[in-house]
């Protein structure tokens, strides 16, 4: 079993400072009002969007596929009794590129979400997580 730390710093006025396990510093907020900052709930949409895609692109260039462009698109339903969890989170991708298989990026897609992606795994016990995607050309001049 791996173990990884991670500490957060009230920073005063509604802000926290995460310092991630490699002494990467991010700013979050908790004042819903100012939004200046991430709230550690959206940074959790923000993860799940991050881990899938980083499987995405490494299935697609083990794969050969020549991505251009690509964004992942996260949206999530909170309950409205308290913890106020995500119960539902819809995760689409946009890929781009020059001849891209869309089998490829259908595959690529469904191993993260159903294998390799940590935080969607973690997510699912408590929240139903859909993906979908779409494959655009992108001509090369």
């Amino acid at each position: 079993m791996t173990e990884t730390k991670a500490t957060i710093h009230y920073a005063a006025n509604g802000f926290f400072v995460g310092i991630g396990p490699g002494g990467q510093a991010l700013v979050m907020e908790t004042d819903g009002e100012r939004r200046s900052a991430p709230s550690p709930v959206d940074l959790l949409l923000i993860a799940v969007g991050g881990c899938m895609g980083s499987d995405v692109v490494d299935i697609l260039k083990k794969k050969r596929e020549r991505i251009t462009d690509y964004r992942i698109e996260v949206h999530g339903e909170r309950r409205q009794e308290f913890p106020r969890s995500y119960k539902k989170i819809r995760i689409h991708h946009v890929v781009k590129g020059p001849n891209v298989s869309e089998g490829s990026v259908k595959q690529a897609v469904e191993l993260s979400n159903s294998k390799y992606c940590s935080v969607a795994a973690t997510l699912r016990p408590t929240a139903e997580i859909s993906v979908s995607f779409d494959v655009l050309p992108d001509r090369e001049s």
